[in-house]
C-alpha cells in the first residue's frame, strides 16, 4: 500500500463522523476477534498470566472489551491528523497541565513517561495546552514500512509535536541544552528490550519482567523534572489526562528509581481498566511468572 493510498484513505476518514466510525468500529471488531481472531492468543495469554486472581468469564470479559477498544483505537488515531485544534481539545483534556506549565516557567525541562494506555497518539497534542516557552517533542520507534512511517510522523506532528527518533534521542535533548530552550518530551516507556539491553528486571503485572532504562539514563543526564501521564476515557471518543509527579533534581537519584515508579504507576493504572492497555504485542517473552 503505497503512502498516495494511504493518505486517500485518510482523507475519506477524516469526513466521516466519529459516530459513524464507531459504527464501522463495531463490524472491523466482528471481523478482527470473531473471524481472524488476530492475536487472540497472545493477548489471552498475556492476560491470564497478568491476572491469575480472575476466572476465565472475566479475563474473557476484559479481552473483548480490549478489541472493542482496539477497533475503535485504530480508528480514532487514523482520524488525528485531520481533527481541529478545537476538536482535539474537546476530546483530549489535560486536567492539570498548569502544573507542568509552572515547572516549564521556572526554566526545567519536562520528562513525561507513558504506557501503551487508553489513546497514547492523542497525547501527542499537547502542544495546544503548552506555555509557549517550551517545545513539545515525542520520542518514537520508527517503523519498517516507510509509508506508515511517514504517516504516523504527520499524523503526531499535526497538533505541533517534534517527533525524534529513538536513537537521536540524545542529540536532541544535548541541543536543546545547548540552546538553553526549555523542552518537554514524551517517552513510551512500556517496551520490551532487546535481549543483548536487557540490563534489570521489575516485578510487572504478575511477571518478572525485562524493562528498558535508558529512558531513566538519559533522563537523569539531563535533570528533567520527571511526570507519569495517566490518561482515562471518560466516554468514547472522549479522554482526560492527569499528570503525576515523579521526582524533580533527577541527576542525584538512585539508579532505576525511576524505572520502579513509573511500572508501579503503570500498573496500578492498568488494573483499574485493563482493556485500554495494549496486551497483542509479546511483552512478556523474555519474562517469568513471580509465581514460578
Amino acid at each position: 500500500m503505497t503512502y498516495h493510498l494511504l493518505r486517500f484513505l485518510l482523507k475519506l476518514i477524516s469526513h466521516i463522523p466519529f459516530c459513524v466510525l464507531y459504527a464501522f468500529s463495531g463490524g472491523m471488531y466482528f471481523l478482527i476477534y470473531h473471524i481472524a481472531g488476530y492475536r487472540r492468543k497472545i493477548v489471552r495469554k498475556n492476560l491470564t498470566e497478568s491476572f491469575p486472581e480472575k476466572n476465565e468469564a472475566e479475563i474473557k470479559k476484559i479481552e473483548k472489551d480490549f478489541y472493542h477498544f482496539f477497533t475503535d483505537n485504530i480508528l480514532e488515531i487514523s482520524k488525528m491528523g485531520a481533527m481541529s485544534a478545537q476538536e482535539m481539545e474537546k476530546r483530549m483534556k489535560f486536567t492539570n497541565i498548569e502544573e507542568v506549565n509552572e515547572v516549564l516557567r521556572q526554566g526545567k525541562s519536562v520528562a513525561l513517561f507513558l504506557g501503551h494506555y487508553a489513546n497514547w497518539e492523542w497525547i501527542s497534542s499537547i502542544p495546544l495546552h503548552l506555555d509557549p516557552i517550551a517545545r513539545g517533542a515525542q520520542i518514537y520507534h520508527k517503523l519498517s514500512n516507510p509509508d506508515f512511517d511517514k504517516i504516523m510522523l504527520e499524523n503526531r506532528a499535526a497538533h505541533g509535536a517534534v517527533n525524534v527518533e529513538m536513537r537521536k534521542t540524545a542529540r536532541y535533548m544535548n541541543e536543546m541544552a545547548v540552546n538553553r530552550q526549555v523542552s518537554i518530551i514524551g517517552f513510551i516507556a512500556d517496551q520490551a528490550p532487546r535481549k543483548k539491553d536487557i540490563h534489570y528486571y521489575i516485578p510487572f503485572l504478575n511477571h518478572k519482567t525485562p524493562v528498558l532504562t535508558g529512558t531513566e539514563k538519559i533522563v537523569k543526564h539531563f535533570g528533567y523534572d520527571t511526570w507519569f501521564v495517566k490518561p482515562k476515557m471518560i466516554a468514547k471518543g472522549h479522554y482526560e489526562v492527569e499528570f503525576i509527579h515523579m521526582r524533580d533534581n533527577t541527576k542525584h537519584i538512585p539508579d532505576y528509581e525511576l524505572t520502579d515508579l513509573y511500572y508501579d504507576l503503570l500498573e496500578k493504572t492498568i488494573k483499574q481498566h485493563p482493556e485500554l492497555y495494549l496486551w497483542t504485542h509479546k511483552r512478556f517473552r523474555a519474562a517469568q511468572l513471580l509465581d514460578t
